[in-house]
């Protein structure tokens, strides 16, 4: 009969302790989608076009988002993000602009 009740205290741990890291892991998972906009310090991307091409940011699909020394980047596709950090200098000036 003991070795049932131990059965039982040994699986109820095993349960909260799998519950606890459940939400451990999603705390985790959830954090790290953080957008630019809930990192403190980051400025604000003030364009509606890509920084790169000029394009509509959503007119290749899904708008990519970087951050480059502190400032919001939106990219209209990733191959902007590759040419962007080509030569960031270049693109930035259209920021200053």
């Amino acid at each position: 009969m003991k070795n049932n009740k131990r059965t039982v205290v040994v699986g109820s741990i095993i349960k909260r302790s799998f519950h606890v890291l459940a939400i451990v892991a999603f705390s985790v998972l959830w954090a790290g989608c953080a957008t630019p906009k809930m990192v403190s310090g980051v400025k604000p991307y003030p364009l509606k076009v890509c920084l790169v091409t000029g394009n509509d940011l959503d007119s290749m699909g899904d708008t990519r988002v970087e951050v480059y020394q502190g400032q919001e980047l939106r990219f209209c596709c990733k191959p902007c993000v590759r040419k962007f950090y080509a030569n960031p200098e270049k693109y930035l000036s259209k920021l200053k602009g």
